[in-house]
């Protein structure tokens, strides 16, 4: 069997991984890849689909099998014995958040473990479980290499008016900053885009990666200037169970009332967004076509604050010659796409309904002032490059190094 690189992305009702072919140096050819759903809940399930998506698992989980990310790794681990039958070159993991510490991905050792466990109150969704499986890989297989990519690093090219906040210098330096979100996906963007619309990635573009979690980024020549997401992933749009940007004065509000730390984080992160303010579900697709008027009010906010989120944007690209939408909502809701360009018409933004309806590459009209793109996002591919290039270069290192004479 060929060299592998594995790539894993435990979120938090979710464990997805990918396996890459290579050569070891820069070859990287999709294998297979799936994920274990529902992780917690009444019906998890287990799918992988193979290189030309061809479905190889179909599988509905006993609850106890996916109780947690623990026992889910175990479901995903054992189904990987069965195929591959040589240890992977290297696990490449989505680690969340970087904090101040790292603009790049890393070979993780002890002293990297420790700084990214002790950021996880800046991502309480996420970092914990993005960090499981490097633990249990760690505890298990100390001798496999294992990367963290990081979706803090693609922002750190931004200017530092646009990494502040107006706060005293010390909490700087504590490494409190805007820091960005999504940056695994950005960067998957502006190299599809550089492959295939070379002349519009080198200009003002702004991408809205809108699933789940929501975040728009401000790039000029592929790099980033500005995000909608801050400090933390609750920043920013509305998503679909985080509220977004939101006056801090509600949070010292709550406080007064009484309610506890664990309460507001609970209420912040798992009661708002759609799910608060329709009151009905916090997943798009059963908002959408749905007439009642908590869930049209759920989706006529939805659609605002993205459209104000990206015009927020602008004041860094001095202008805008394309947007691009992306993730899960963004690749697949011509009613979400529809109604944000809706908002922004007095830009010139002009859509053709149909293409728009048919999930098209490119949706604006020719009179469009503004190009309009739709492209699918692949973050476990960036991590898998990053990967790649890191341990190859170490590799190269250890190589090129000769004992001093």
């Amino acid at each position: 069997m060929q060299d592998t690189i594995l790539v894993m992305n435990a979120g938090s009702s979710s464990l997805k991984f990918h396996v890459y072919e290579t050569d070891g140096v820069n070859t990287l050819d999709f294998a297979f890849g799936g994920q274990v759903s529902g992780i917690g809940g009444k019906q998890p399930s287990f799918k992988v689909k193979g290189r030309h998506q061809n479905v190889l698992v179909e599988q509905a989980l006993r609850p106890e099998q996916a109780q947690n990310l623990q026992l889910s790794q175990r479901v995903v681990g054992d189904w990987l014995g069965t195929v591959i039958t040589k240890e992977p070159l290297a696990v490449g993991h989505r680690i969340v958040h970087g904090g101040p510490d790292y603009d790049h991905s890393v070979l993780v050792d002890a002293t990297v473990l420790k700084k990214l466990d002790a950021l996880v109150s800046l991502a309480p969704l996420h970092q914990r479980n993005n960090l499981e499986p490097v633990h249990v890989i760690a505890g298990n297989w100390p001798h496999i290499k294992q990367v963290a990519c990081f979706d803090t690093a693609f922002h750190r090219s931004k200017p530092e008016v646009a990494d502040r906040f107006a706060l005293p210098q010390f909490y700087y330096q504590e490494g409190i900053r805007r820091y960005g979100f999504h940056g695994l996906s950005y960067e998957y963007i502006a190299g599809k885009m550089q492959q295939d619309y070379p002349e519009v990635i080198a200009g003002r573009v702004v991408v809205a990666h809108l699933g789940s979690g929501a975040s728009a980024c401000a790039m000029l020549n592929g790099r980033s200037q500005e995000s909608t997401m801050g400090f933390t992933a609750l920043d920013g749009l509305p998503m679909s169970t985080r509220c977004g940007q939101m006056d801090a004065g509600v949070v010292l509000w709550m406080l007064e009332q009484g309610m506890t730390h664990d309460e507001i984080q609970h209420l912040l992160y798992k009661e708002s967004g759609l799910k608060g303010l329709s009151g009905i579900s916090s997943d798009v697709r059963d908002l959408q076509d749905n007439s009642a008027p908590r869930a049209e009010l759920a989706m006529a906010y939805f659609s605002y604050h993205i459209a104000k989120g990206i015009t927020g944007l602008l004041a860094a690209t001095q202008g805008l010659d394309a947007l691009v939408f992306t993730a899960g909502v963004g690749e697949n809701s011509p009613q979400v796409r529809h109604d944000v360009c809706r908002h922004l018409a007095w830009l010139g933004v002009s859509i053709d309904p149909v293409l728009n309806e048919n999930n098209q590459g490119c949706i604006s009209t020719p009179e469009s002032k503004i190009g309009v793109y739709v492209i699918p996002t692949n973050e476990e591919r960036v991590i898998a490059q990053q990967t790649l290039a890191l341990i190859h270069d170490s590799h190269k290192a250890l190589q090129d190094w000769t004992v001093p004479s």
